[in-house]
């Protein structure tokens, strides 16, 4: 599963230097699958679809800092916790419910995107 960030965010920024995969962003800021992975050139998203690792994609939110579920590993591979809701002052860093995900999968998505 994703982490998501809900609308009680504060705008405080703690979350957003603490994810390994760059998967937070300011809210109205365009992110790319290129932000913190090693990702390059068209990469396959989304069953099949290509797009450049580098294209600005369109915010999630454009009122308070957000995750990009698809980037979002919960720290897999990284730290035993997720680091945005460990460090989150308000505990508005939660369990999405639309995106549930295995540990194996979290931990391929991990390899995805930091390919050595």
């Amino acid at each position: 599963m994703a982490i998501m960030i809900t609308d009680e965010c504060i705008n405080c920024g703690a979350c957003e230097p603490e994810c390994p995969n760059n998967a937070i962003y300011e809210g109205g800021a365009n992110w790319r699958w290129a932000d913190g992975t090693s990702l390059k050139g068209a990469v396959e998203v989304d069953g099949g679809k290509q797009v450049d690792a580098t294209s600005p994609q369109t915010p999630v939110s454009d009122e308070y800092y957000y995750i990009v579920s698809d980037k979002c590993t919960e720290c897999v591979g990284f730290h035993e916790e997720p680091q945005c809701a460990a460090v989150c002052p308000v505990d508005c860093c939660v369990d999405d419910p639309d995106y549930r995900e295995t540990q194996e999968r979290l931990l391929q998505k991990k390899d995805w995107l930091h390919v050595a």
